[in-house]
C-alpha cells in the first residue's frame, strides 16, 4: 500500500526523490545479484488496497478489460461503475531465485524506505528524508546513492542462507 503524504510540500519532495531513488535501488540490487548466487527477474503487479475481496479484484479487472472492446455508451457506465469500486496501482516487483528458493521484493517499498523517514510497511503517514534533498531543493546525490545502497544491501542480508 502507498504511503500516504501529508501536505503539498512533501508531496513534491517524494516527486523530486522517487524516479532518481527508483533508479538507484534497481542498479544497486543488479550490483548485488552480478556478484551473487541469486538469480532476479521483475515483474509488473497490480496493489490492491487491503481488505479487497478477490470477487472485487475479478469484477474489477474483467470490466476494465471489457473497456477495450466495449461501446462508447458502454464504456461511460463501465467507468462509472469502475469509480465506486476500488482500483489497484502499479507495482514493481523482483523475483530472486536460488535452488527452490524463492524471494519477492517490491521494489517500491525499497525505494520508500529510501525516501522516507524509518518507513515500515504499517505506516500509514510518513515523513520525506529531507537529508536527501539539498539547501537548493535538488537532490543529495551522494546521500541518496548511499541511503539506496544500504537499504538494498540490508535487503539481501535479510534473504535466506
Amino acid at each position: 500500500m502507498a504511503p500516504k503524504i501529508t501536505n503539498s510540500l512533501a508531496w513534491q519532495q517524494a516527486e523530486l526523490l522517487m524516479q532518481p531513488t527508483f533508479i538507484r535501488v534497481v542498479d544497486n540490487v543488479r550490483k548485488l545479484i552480478d556478484n551473487s548466487s541469486w538469480k532476479g527477474t521483475y515483474h509488473d503487479v497490480l496493489t490492491w488496497a487491503a481488505g479487497t475481496s478477490e470477487e472485487t479484484k475479478a469484477i474489477v479487472t474483467q470490466m476494465v478489460q471489457e473497456l477495450e472492446t466495449a461501446t462508447p455508451e458502454q464504456v461511460v457506465q463501465i467507468r462509472e461503475t469502475l469509480a465506486k469500486l476500488p482500483t489497484p496501482h502499479p507495482g514493481y516487483h523482483l523475483c530472486l531465485q536460488r535452488q527452490e528458493q524463492q524471494v519477492n521484493v517490491d521494489l517500491w517499498e525499497l525505494c520508500y524506505q529510501v525516501c522516507f523517514v524509518e518507513y515500515t510497511l504499517s505506516d500509514d503517514t510518513v515523513d520525506i528524508d529531507t537529508s536527501l534533498i539539498d539547501e537548493r531543493g535538488d537532490v543529495e546525490w551522494n546521500l541518496l546513492d548511499k541511503k539506496a545502497k544500504r537499504v538494498v544491501e540490508e535487503m539481501f542480508a535479510k534473504l535466506p542462507d
